[in-house]
């Protein structure tokens, strides 16, 4: 039998009969829980109960984290000395939940602290040279960054020039220049730091920090890492993982009083807290803010102790991003109508598009819209008075970071990960910028990689399928970055009823191996229905749900990809 439609490549992980059995007995856990660890190359048994438990005491000692003492050491300093501290963070989730965390852990110990988040739009990503001027006008005489600054050398030492010390909280990739010569400099990507975890987000640094000052994390503020956490698509391993697992009850039964107010305008509260909620509907909330404007009310969202206040804020968040959703539609209009008209997908691997006036705001996300469509890394650009500024996302297989390296020489400034990133660029060097990392692309990318792939765990039986199994499945959550979903696949199913659409989009069937028959819901697979018919043989790839609309539970397949065989 042939495939007659797929639109993914599917990608079977191998299984380890050996390894699964000897994880099963060891953890008394069931074989399927023992392969979805194998899969996630969780392969030791002493790895595996760390991952399964998600303990708060498996944290590391946080000064083995570089230059963890050195900042202490400064923050004692100026909690003795009654120097004002100035908070500088990022503009997005995991800078503004890094930023209100780290007021709380300094007032705690009885430090001043003042804030400032830059505008996107009017003074850029990380420290500038403005924040000097600001620092002294105000008396701060220590600079605290956040979730930024691992490559302002300059910005540093036009800081240290005019007497303000400065710490640096950063989980972003340094540059070739090394690290910046600040008073302390804590990230676990330094070259020099051996600390064991090299992924946490900068909100997990200040977890640690609050637990070099107090000497222990309280599970209070665990709300805040895991919204920030979760919402910088951190790999949810190792300490992220606890954090995440930990925090994100803590965001159900939030004593925050912002993001109290925020949960209940979102209209999730009392819900049970998943991954889901707080990528797609608080963290874009949050966000929208710095996106459109200044990421500042977001801050005092989380810092806000009157109620009425909270929940004015709130609203203001909701507007904002009811704004950012109507602007990303109609700048993703146009970026699509650029890629269909001059992109040359025989030629070039990475999309690059770019247009007078595009809000700086949401380059990130139609960037990433771009990437899902047409599945190559791209990169979105915004010009003004013959600047260009722009964000760009990734796939599997091609770094960013590396490849903006590789192209440093025509741009003005770059930053970023291997999946995301951002840079600056003048107008007229953007044909040589396309040449050359395009030019990249064609030495690490190959044909297939622009292929979606589809992981699958394991393949599946639908006789094997049950609630239980499903209950079974769910305590390796919190599923998110680096701890997918588990993705199952079953072959040779027999289509029992006629595909229905519900809603806009969503395709729904039943199917049956012969011995047991479960209904199949895809979401936005409408397009299927008519190549779908009673009768027909099927190969399905899925999620495990469970459907408990106004009934008893039942086991639901949730479809990521379809192939129907002759």
């Amino acid at each position: 039998m042939s495939p007659l439609l797929t639109t993914k490549r599917w990608s079977t992980k191998p299984l380890n009969p050996h390894l699964q059995v000897k994880l099963s007995n060891a953890l008394q856990v069931h074989p399927i829980i023992a392969q979805l660890l194998i899969n996630r190359e969780i392969t030791s048994e002493a790895e595996a109960r760390q991952f399964l438990s998600g303990d708060l005491a498996q944290l590391y000692d946080p000064f083995l984290l570089k230059d963890m003492d050195v900042a202490v050491k400064r923050i004692h300093q100026a909690r003795d000395n009654k120097e004002l501290v100035l908070i500088f963070g990022d503009y997005d989730v995991d800078g503004v939940t890094s930023s209100a965390l780290l007021n709380f852990i300094l007032k705690k110990i009885g430090v001043q602290v003042m804030h400032f988040i830059p505008h996107r739009m009017h003074d850029g990503y990380g420290l500038n040279h403005d924040i000097a001027d600001l620092a002294k006008e105000k008396g701060a005489s220590l600079l605290i960054a956040v979730d930024c600054g691992i490559t302002a050398h300059s910005e540093v030492k036009n800081l240290n020039r005019l007497g303000v010390d400065v710490i640096i909280f950063d989980h972003h990739e340094p540059s070739e220049e090394g690290i910046p010569e600040a008073v302390a400099v804590v990230n676990p990507k330094r070259a020099d730091c051996s600390y064991p975890f090299k992924n946490l987000a900068s909100v997990g640094l200040m977890a640690k920090l609050m637990q070099a000052l107090w000497g222990k994390i309280d599970p209070e503020y665990l709300d805040l890492v895991a919204l920030g956490t979760i919402a910088d698509v951190v790999p949810l391993r190792g300490e992220n993982r606890i954090f995440v697992k930990n925090g994100l009850p803590k965001i159900a039964q939030t004593k925050n009083l912002g993001l109290s107010a925020l949960l209940d305008i979102a209209k999730i509260k009392g819900k049970e807290m998943r991954p889901f909620y707080v990528g797609f509907i608080l963290g874009p909330r949050i966000n929208a803010t710095g996106r459109m404007d200044s990421a500042q009310k977001s801050l005092e969202l989380f810092l806000s102790e009157d109620a009425v206040e909270a929940h004015t804020l709130a609203q203001f968040l909701e507007k904002q991003n009811s704004h950012r959703q109507k602007m990303q539609r109609d700048v993703v209009q146009e970026a699509l109508a650029i890629v269909e008209r001059e992109v040359n997908f025989k030629d070039h691997k990475i999309i690059v598009v770019g247009k007078q006036g595009w809000h700086k705001g949401v380059l990130g996300i139609v960037a990433s819209r771009l990437t899902e469509t047409y599945y190559r890394p791209s990169i979105v650009i915004s010009f003004t008075d013959g600047m260009g500024t722009a964000s760009a996302r990734s796939i599997d297989g091609f770094h960013l970071h590396e490849a903006l390296a590789h192209c440093a020489e025509v741009l003005e400034g770059y930053g970023g990960h291997r999946l995301a990133a951002g840079l600056t660029i003048k107008e007229e060097n953007i044909d040589p910028f396309r040449d050359l990392i395009n030019e990249f692309a064609q030495g690490v990318l190959l044909e297939e990689q622009l292929i979606p792939t589809l992981k699958i765990d394991c393949e599946i039986s639908l006789s094997d399928l049950n609630l239980k199994l499903v209950e079974i499945i769910d305590s390796l959550e919190p599923y998110g970055e680096g701890n997918p979903l588990p993705v199952f696949c079953s072959r040779n199913l027999i289509v029992k009823s006629p595909p229905s659409v519900l809603g806009k989009d969503t395709l729904k069937f039943w199917v049956s191996d012969g011995q047991a028959a479960f209904s199949a819901v895809g979401f936005g697979m409408a397009g299927y229905r008519d190549l779908i018919r009673i009768g027909q043989t099927v190969d399905l790839a899925y999620n495990l749900s469970i459907d408990d609309w106004n009934k008893e539970p039942v086991v639901q397949l949730k479809l990521k990809d379809i192939r129907a065989t002759m």
